[in-house]
């Protein structure tokens, strides 16, 4: 405010100058006319200093502002200022973000900057290895285009981030990645990416296991309970002083097939997108196999089994699965089937696919 009363109170001084010495010469109007020239003048002169000044990028030199006295030199001295306090908070956030560019190169995992348009603005060292993505080549390409994997795409384009997305690395066989995204700004986002290959081997081998063993203990826990659930049933043929031993490995049999089973329900549940390899299963010769085993455990029986199964059929599927569903139900018919009685197995091929019958 001082000054532009300062430079108002200059200008009405040239004015009134001007007038005195027009008003002795008997030209006031022509006096008038060279005093305001001169000092639009100034002012042009001032304005041009002022356009120089800025266009020598002050922002990046200590350039000094041009000397001026009056309104001029406060608003010169003024935007010295201001350029640099702009100076002093770009080197703040810079020295931030060369910080925040350093930490992220140390990292393991790749860190990758990309703008709402979807392609690559900044990404860390690590992300180079991860993803072979090259500076500056690949800036401002389409992340889609560098990671050309359906599921990615699939991933990137619906954005529900909640969950993460694990893929084998590109052009690395055996190499899995796991990926994250996160929303920012602008619709921005931060891709976190880190190398996931060991622990996805670990989960691979525990499911595995969990699997295997499971479907291999369900065989002969199947003709364990078989012949538990026998001679329990003929109870009377045996020492008293057994019955109450007989009867609790009868219920931990039934446990350790709960426990198998509780077993197969969870590694179907694991390795639902991934599952097992299906076998070709011969349901005649599986047939004789059961045929052979529940023979063994009821022997004293002495059962007549007939098989009517086609040697075409071939099934597609898991094995041991099918084994305990089956031998379940051909135990299960030999113990109500009266001694020296017919137990019949039939399989038929029809238009819906294959139908197995157990008759006793």
């Amino acid at each position: 405010m001082n000054t532009w009363r300062n430079e108002l109170r200059r200008f009405l001084l040239i004015l009134a100058a001007a007038l005195v010495f027009g008003l002795l010469v008997g030209e006031i109007s022509f006096v008038l006319l060279i005093a305001l020239a001169g000092y639009s003048g100034y002012n042009l002169l001032q304005l041009r200093r002022l356009t120089q000044w800025v266009a020598k990028d002050s922002h990046k030199s200590d350039t000094q502002p041009p000397e001026s006295t009056g309104t001029w030199g406060s608003i010169f001295d003024s935007i010295y200022r201001l350029q640099k306090q702009e100076r002093l908070a770009s080197d703040y956030l810079k020295n931030i973000l060369d910080k925040a560019q350093e930490s992220s190169a140390a990292l393991e995992m790749a860190v990758v900057m990309i703008n709402k348009q979807g392609t690559l603005d900044w990404w860390n060292r690590a992300t180079e290895d991860l993803l072979g993505i090259r500076y500056p080549n690949d800036r401002n390409q389409a992340v889609t285009n560098l990671i050309r994997d359906p599921r990615f795409a699939d991933y990137f384009h619906k954005e529900k981030y909640s969950q993460t997305l694990r893929i084998e690395a590109p052009g690395v066989s055996g190499r899995t990645l796991e990926f994250q995204i996160t929303l920012f700004g602008e619709h921005e986002k931060l891709m976190l990416v880190r190398d996931v290959t060991q622990l996805h081997r670990l989960e691979s081998m525990r499911r595995d296991f969990v699997g295997n063993v499971s479907h291999e203990l369900g065989t002969p826990i199947t003709v364990i309970k078989g012949y538990l659930e026998t001679i329990a049933d003929n109870l009377d043929s045996f020492d008293s002083r057994w019955h109450k031993p007989i009867e609790q490995m009868r219920s931990q049999s039934q446990r350790m097939e709960n426990i198998v089973r509780d077993l197969l329900v969870l590694s179907s549940i694991e390795t639902r997108a991934a599952p097992r390899a299906q076998e070709k299963i011969d349901l005649g010769e599986l047939a004789q196999e059961i045929k052979g085993h529940t023979q063994e455990i009821m022997a004293e029986k002495q059962h007549n089994f007939s098989i009517n199964c086609p040697n075409e059929i071939i099934l597609l599927g898991q094995r041991s699965e099918l084994y305990s569903a089956l031998s379940n139900l051909v135990i299960n018919a030999a113990k109500y089937t009266p001694a020296g009685g017919m137990i019949e197995l039939r399989a038929a091929l029809d238009s819906t696919g294959v139908k197995i019958e157990v008759e006793d």
